[in-house]
């Protein structure tokens, strides 16, 4: 009796794609280089599942196009590349990979905050040029982060780390707004208070942005929202790209209205805005929150429990739909 076959569609750990040899055929994807659209489909022909990150988009069209395929599994924890209630409606099962990169998303956060408020990558880069001829009292002056006031819109798993980091480590007070105001035992040990959107964006020092990406999310921070924080507070983005008004955010950075902002992510990417990467004020990364060689492990490992338990009968751990395995 053959194996069913599926498709790494990702360059991933070797070892870590061995595992699915005993259980499938298994076919990779070998560059760095990810799948077009055309690609993706032609090679999903005849495959039961695929291992995928957010760079691969699942469709309908898609779908309908790969009638074999039961599995998705994705070894991030962001889905908005996959369609969701499209695969629930074929039968497919989703998976995503949460809470393995919580702490280590949250530690990149602060960092890319830290950086931000303390203007580093544009002081490396003023000394790199050769600039740096004599101390100065203001030379590159910021922004305190302990004591200020750490603002955190979307306090899911990642948003209450990154509380806990300000409030327990840098003393900072902390507010954060959410569809839904978490209970009192959760606030009290971030040392976290609930407020409106509009306050918190008046009131933080210091925004981070951590909030899923959906349409409803779209552009949740635009020119409003800009307008109402102080010209000193910094904006720090790693939730999803299009969340931001990129080109609202590089306006205001432009106009002083806002002092800085830390980004990882992007409308588009990896295509990045012409007019933030024109800013000095403003720290950018590719996407690398997750980003050390330990999470990305357990990122990949946790896709592969999810693929191997989806098409071998057992209970994928973190299903997004489990309901198509009782269909």
């Amino acid at each position: 009796m053959s194996k069913p076959q599926v498709l790494v569609a990702v360059k991933t750990f070797s070892d870590v794609v061995d595992r699915l040899r005993p259980h499938f055929d298994v076919e990779t994807h070998d560059t760095d280089q990810p799948l077009s659209q055309e690609e993706l489909i032609r090679r999903l022909q005849g495959k039961a599942g695929v291992y995928i990150s957010g760079s691969n988009k699942i469709d309908a069209a898609l779908l309908a196009a790969c009638p074999d395929l039961r599995a998705i599994c994705t070894m991030a924890v962001g889905y908005n590349n996959i369609d969701v209630p499209a695969c629930t409606a074929r039968s497919v099962l989703v998976s995503n990979a949460p809470d393995v990169l919580t702490e280590t998303t949250a530690d990149f956060g602060f960092a890319l905050m830290m950086a931000t408020a303390r203007r580093i990558t544009e002081s490396e880069q003023f000394l790199r040029r050769g600039e740096w001829k004599h101390w100065s009292v203001t030379l590159f002056a910021g922004a305190d982060i302990h004591g200020a006031t750490l603002g955190v819109l979307g306090m899911g798993r990642i948003g209450a780390a990154i509380a806990r980091r300000g409030h327990l480590g840098f003393g900072m007070p902390v507010l954060y707004h959410n569809r839904s105001r978490l209970p009192a035992a959760q606030e009290a040990p971030l040392g976290a208070q609930w407020v409106e959107k509009d306050e918190l964006l008046r009131r933080a020092d210091h925004l981070v942005i951590v909030v899923p990406y959906s349409p409803s999310s779209h552009h949740m921070v635009a020119e409003r929202e800009l307008a109402l924080m102080k010209p000193t507070a910094t904006l720090t983005n790693i939730a999803r790209g299009g969340v931001v008004d990129d080109a609202a955010l590089a306006r205001a950075l432009q106009a002083g209205q806002l002092a800085a902002a830390g980004l990882d992510v992007f409308e588009g990417e990896p295509q990045v805005h012409p007019a933030l990467l024109a800013c000095s004020n403003v720290v950018l990364t590719p996407h690398i929150a997750s980003a050390t060689v330990a999470t990305r492990r357990a990122m990949s490992h946790l896709a592969v429990d999810n693929l191997i338990a989806a098409l071998t009968g057992g209970t994928p751990p973190t299903a997004l739909n489990p309901e198509v395995l009782k269909s």
